[in-house]
């Protein structure tokens, strides 16, 4: 191949100290609890100035969860959900990433929460390329999906006295992250 042909790979860590990995649930039906994972890690390899062959890859620290409640997230990590024993990672891995318009991409991989892999698509939205103070290339993303608690084993359900139920099985996922690229 001629060296002229030849991409650069170009590989991106997670700038940590400027993401964020969310979540939302519905409890009892009527309002939402928000939580987090204070530790995690992500990659993204491309030669496309487009990203349009990105692969990257996520994990998650369970023991990190926090929703601002260190007894609920005691029990979000016990066998009843996240079994952080067993299972301490969460884990994500691109199949594809397709570029939709504009700065909308679709990221489609596999996901594995508590020894269960599912596929998932998230919708991307491009935030852009930057600079910073230091001369480190950046990009930012922000990712969004939906997906259901009970399919990856976290089944654990209770019903109130009224037949309500305590926690949706539908899981809200929002991430927000920057990458910088590596020399």
């Amino acid at each position: 191949m001629n060296g002229a042909n030849q991409l650069k790979m170009a590989i991106y860590n997670l700038d940590a100290m400027h993401s964020e990995i969310t979540f939302k649930v519905k409890h009892l039906m009527i309002s939402t609890v928000t939580g987090s994972f204070t530790k995690f890690d992500a990659t993204l390899e491309s030669e496309a100035n487009d990203f349009s062959d990105a692969k990257i890859k996520f994990s998650a620290e369970v023991e990190s969860i926090s929703t601002s409640n260190e007894q609920r997230d005691g029990h979000l990590r016990s066998a009843d959900f996240f079994d952080v024993e067993k299972f301490p990672t969460i884990s994500f891995s691109s199949t594809s990433f397709l570029h939709v318009e504009d700065r909308e991409y679709k990221l489609i991989g596999d996901l594995t929460i508590k020894g269960v892999t599912k596929s998932v698509t998230l919708a991307v939205e491009y935030g852009g390329a930057m600079t910073d103070f230091y001369g480190q290339s950046k990009v930012g993303f922000e990712l969004s999906a939906k997906i259901s608690r009970a399919e990856f084993g976290l089944i654990w359900s209770a019903v109130t006295e009224a037949g309500g139920v305590v926690v949706s099985d539908e899981v809200k996922l929002i991430l927000s992250v920057q990458l910088v690229k590596q020399s």
